[in-house]
C-alpha cells in the first residue's frame, strides 16, 4: 500500500516540477547561447547565458544593458555619440567604424554589439521595436571558468 502512495506522490511531484520549470523557462528566465562574435570581448561565441525575461516588462532597457531580442529579419570614428555627446564604453573592441546619425523612434531601441567592426546590429537592420525584446542577460554559466555577470 505504501508503494502506491509513494508512486502517486512521485508522480504528483514530477507534474509540479514540470509545470514549474516550464513556467520559469518560458516566462521568467531561460538559457541562451551566444551565436556570433558581435559582443566580443564581452561575450564569446558559444557562451551560455541565463536571460531575465521579466526585465523589461515594467521599464525599458538602459544604455549598456546586454539585451537579447528576436531577429528583426525571420558612432563616428568608432565612438558612440548620443545626442552629439561621446559615450564612455570601455567594454568593446575599439575598431574604427562609422555610421549615423540616426533618430530612434519612440518604442524602439538601437542595438549595437561591442565588436562594432564585426557586428550585425541596428546599423544594418534599423532600430528594434521594444516588443521584440526577450530579456536582459543576467548571468553567464558557461564556460565555467568565465561564469558570472555577463559583462
Amino acid at each position: 500500500m505504501w508503494r502506491g502512495a509513494l508512486v502517486g506522490n512521485l508522480l504528483e511531484l514530477s507534474v509540479i516540477l514540470l509545470i514549474s520549470f516550464g513556467f520559469i523557462r518560458h516566462v521568467v528566465a531561460s538559457p541562451f547561447y551566444v551565436g556570433s562574435a558581435s559582443m566580443v570581448p564581452t561575450l564569446h561565441v558559444w557562451d551560455r547565458l541565463l536571460v531575465n525575461k521579466l526585465a523589461y516588462d515594467i521599464e525599458g532597457p538602459e544604455r549598456g544593458d546586454i539585451v537579447l531580442f528576436r531577429d528583426p529579419e525571420g558612432g563616428e570614428e568608432g565612438k558612440l555619440l548620443m545626442n552629439g555627446k561621446p559615450q564612455k564604453e570601455s567594454y568593446f573592441a575599439h575598431k574604427t567604424c562609422s555610421f549615423g546619425p540616426v533618430t530612434v523612434p519612440k518604442g524602439h531601441v538601437f542595438m549595437m554589439g561591442d565588436n562594432r567592426a564585426n557586428s550585425y546590429d541596428s546599423r544594418f537592420f534599423g532600430p528594434v521595436p521594444e516588443e521584440t525584446l526577450i530579456g536582459e542577460a543576467l548571468f553567464r554559466f558557461w564556460p565555467p571558468g568565465r561564469a558570472g555577470g555577463p559583462g
